[in-house]
């Protein structure tokens, strides 16, 4: 076993929530020390690792796969390292370097609604938060100034500031789809997102490249990379290909140390103050079952068996057609609008709200390679190719699901390279997720009618997209029986022991979950700082 190290506070995981967690509390006075199970890589090679990757539509190709730090790969051939108990597959897909997933997110930075904290209260349905909007919003704020945040101010969520910047121009597809859905009743909005559309931070304005997914080659995009070098040059300590594969507490239950292996699996124990544990929404409570001991034999922070339960993302279906006017998608943000008017209402009480998502993505490569699959070649290759990815347009939705104790994370009986044992997912959907996806169908047709569409090519019955946004598995609450962690993220079990995690989120609401998570983990910092 190598020297060892220590800090004030011990963070494992370098992604964006918890080097924002760091960055406030290494600005605050303390010593903070972050391991991060993967390596570090630059944008510059993640740029050429996409350029020169054959499968362009695959977003995690250009990311480096560690056989110390495994993720889940699905292409050309899944690699099973999550293994897949049913009886719905959840084929989540993120990354283990230093900056964590968000590297290849859309920067959709989103608010919840103030009903989303409230759903078994308001609609019978769900949990409710134990905290309230009000609490949150000024660390929402601080989240949007840390990361550049503008979008629509009249987006449901409501702000006591104004956005830091405004908008990236919409694009000549939003413009259109706003124009020509508003006779429907239909209003579109500008998504909120961490994307610069002015110099801010030192960071260029967006110039347009249509890859934001899977990486914004000018950093005009906010992501984790950028949060763990602020981290860093505000003093904290980061050591990367630091696996931590056991959490140490001591008799009365505090967390005494973490533990980690390097790349050649030689053992580090590094001592603190105070712990948070920052990894996602799977690899937490994989952890937190894998640090089991005498004293806690069902895993440590999970007295009340909720760790690892009621996982939740948002599945999607969706529709791609033809408009009957040139659209061009493929110029500026790959997402860059929505229509917003069904992620509240009293229908909730009987099926899932959920947000419509308008792609302003290029369609040149799914629409090439359906035309070859067709037989299509030559000039009449040529010429379909102009007519169809000028029109070809789609929509999707992001559907709310419902906390279930039986969608949960597990450990399975695999092993990775370092002898660690690999998340094991136990998933299904709802009759209430059934409903909601219905409804959605029937938004979509409208939205073709209006848009002229024609050639209409809906998801399949039954089968659901991922959006990769993990909830849930470490759920906050008041009720130590029934949740993992309390209002400020600190466990019931262990009183220097913090989850900073979009898997501390009760309920998934309708939006992409990261700047909920990065305000969770602010708000714990604070408190951290205040009862040092």
């Amino acid at each position: 076993m190598s020297d060892q190290l220590s800090a004030d506070i011990v963070v494992i995981g370098s992604g964006i929530v918890g080097s924002l967690a760091a960055h406030r509390l290494v600005s605050q006075g303390a010593s903070v020390l972050i391991l991060e199970a993967g390596p570090r890589v630059d944008r510059g090679r993640i740029v050429a690792n996409f350029r020169n990757s054959p499968r362009k539509n695959d977003f995690m190709s250009p990311y480096p796969f560690s056989s110390w730090a495994p993720h889940p790969v699905y292409q050309p051939v899944d690699n099973n390292y999550l293994v897949q108990a049913g009886p719905y597959p959840y084929k989540a897909e993120y990354i283990r370097m230093v900056g964590g997933t968000t590297w290849h997110w859309a920067a959709q930075a989103w608010r919840v609604l103030p009903n989303d904290l409230r759903l078994q209260t308001l609609y019978g349905v769900g949990r409710d938060w134990p905290i309230s909007y009000d609490d949150l919003e000024p660390f929402y704020y601080e989240a949007e100034v840390k990361m550049g945040v503008s979008g629509a101010p009249n987006n449901g969520s409501p702000r006591s500031k104004p956005f830091p910047m405004q908008p990236v121009a919409e694009s000549f597809l939003e413009q259109r789809f706003r124009e020509r859905l508003a006779p429907g009743g239909y209003d579109v909005i500008t998504n909120t997102t961490a994307r610069n559309s002015r110099n801010y931070d030192g960071r260029p304005a967006c110039c347009g490249n249509n890859n934001c997914m899977p990486i914004c080659p000018i950093d005009a995009q906010y992501h984790g990379g950028l949060a763990a070098d602020a981290a860093e040059k505000a003093g904290a300590k980061l050591v990367e290909n630091a696996v931590v594969y056991r959490i140490e507490h001591d008799e009365r239950g505090r967390i005494a140390a973490v533990h980690y292996y390097d790349r050649d699996k030689v053992s580090h124990r590094v001592t603190g103050k105070t712990f948070i544990l920052a990894a996602n929404g799977i690899e937490s409570p994989k952890l937190l079952l894998l640090s089991a001991s005498d004293k806690y034999k069902n895993g440590l922070a999970n007295s009340s068996d909720m760790v690892g339960r009621h996982l939740m993302d948002h599945p999607s279906n969706g529709l791609v057609f033809d408009a009957d006017e040139e659209l061009w998608p493929g110029r500026g943000p790959m997402s860059p609008s929505s229509i917003n008017s069904l992620r509240d209402g009293a229908f909730r009480s009987e099926h899932a709200a959920f947000r419509i998502d308008i792609s302003n993505a290029s369609q040149v490569l799914s629409v090439t390679q359906a035309l070859i699959a067709k037989g299509v070649y030559g000039d009449e290759l040529e010429q379909q190719i102009r007519y169809h990815a000028a029109r070809q347009c789609s929509v999707k939705n992001v559907l709310e699901i419902l906390p279930d104790p039986n969608n949960r994370v597990t450990l399975s009986d695999r092993k990775d390279a370092l002898g660690i044992p690999t998340p094991q997912m136990h998933y299904a959907m709802s009759d209430y997720v059934h409903k909601g996806m219905a409804a959605a169908r029937e938004e979509y047709t409208r939205i073709a009618k209006l848009m002229g569409g024609t050639n209409l090519r809906y998801s399949p019955d039954g089968v659901y997209g991922n959006n990769q946004h993990i909830t849930g598995t470490m759920s906050m609450g008041h009720d130590p029986k029934d949740s993992v962690v309390d209002a400020f993220g600190r466990t019931h079990d262990h009183e220097n022991l913090y989850i900073a995690s979009t898997g501390v989120m009760p309920t998934a609401a309708t939006v992409n979950s990261t700047l909920t998570a990065v305000a969770l983990a602010l708000r714990s910092a604070e408190h951290i700082h205040a009862n040092a």
